[in-house]
């Protein structure tokens, strides 16, 4: 039987088979679902979900730190809490924030969903969980092998931002 890379003494689950960037046969809670079609589903929304994480992780702190001065700057009242934490769930504050940047956020989101969409049907068979077509920068290698490497690199990068803004909400919540 093979075993998982990540828990040496436990069965790697079957449909965890090392096809995709980053799997190393770990799903104890068998989220993957019973077929590719859920696994692909639930590896997208990860890479979704990996993203953001990436980007709050490096938004969340700076937004503290210039808030205030970049508020000031343009005339602006600070959006911090009164302890100095940007607003949340937890710690409150939302209320500051402006109805018109939710309905843009929703709107860019909605966009984004749209642009994405657009790029499985165009690809067909050949779409790969988390391609939307955007590389500016044309960091992604043309190579199989590479870009396995690149995505793996993303993966393992998102999932550690995911465990960083964890890491923000329960200090948040705690201090």
């Amino acid at each position: 039987k093979d075993m998982s890379k990540a828990i040496p003494f436990v069965p790697r689950p079957k449909l965890l088979d090392g096809t995709l960037a980053g799997d190393v046969g770990f799903d104890p809670f068998g989220f993957g679902g019973a077929d590719k079609a859920s696994l692909i589903n639930m590896r997208e929304a990860e890479l979704k979900h990996s993203r953001l994480a990436m980007l709050a992780a490096v938004g969340w702190p700076l937004a503290e730190l210039w808030d205030k001065s970049i508020a000031g700057f343009l005339g602006l009242e600070p959006k911090l809490t009164s302890s100095g934490a940007s607003p949340s769930v937890l710690n409150g504050g939302l209320d500051k924030i402006d109805t018109d940047y939710w309905v843009i956020v929703a709107a860019i989101a909605g966009l984004a969903e749209l642009a994405n969409k657009e790029t499985k049907e165009a690809k067909g068979k050949k779409y790969i969980p988390g391609d939307c077509g955007f590389d500016p920068l044309g960091l992604m290698p043309e190579d199989k092998e590479g870009m396995m490497a690149m995505q793996t690199k993303e993966i393992k990068h998102g999932r550690i931002a995911m465990m960083a803004i964890l890491g923000y909400v329960v200090q948040e919540a705690l201090y």
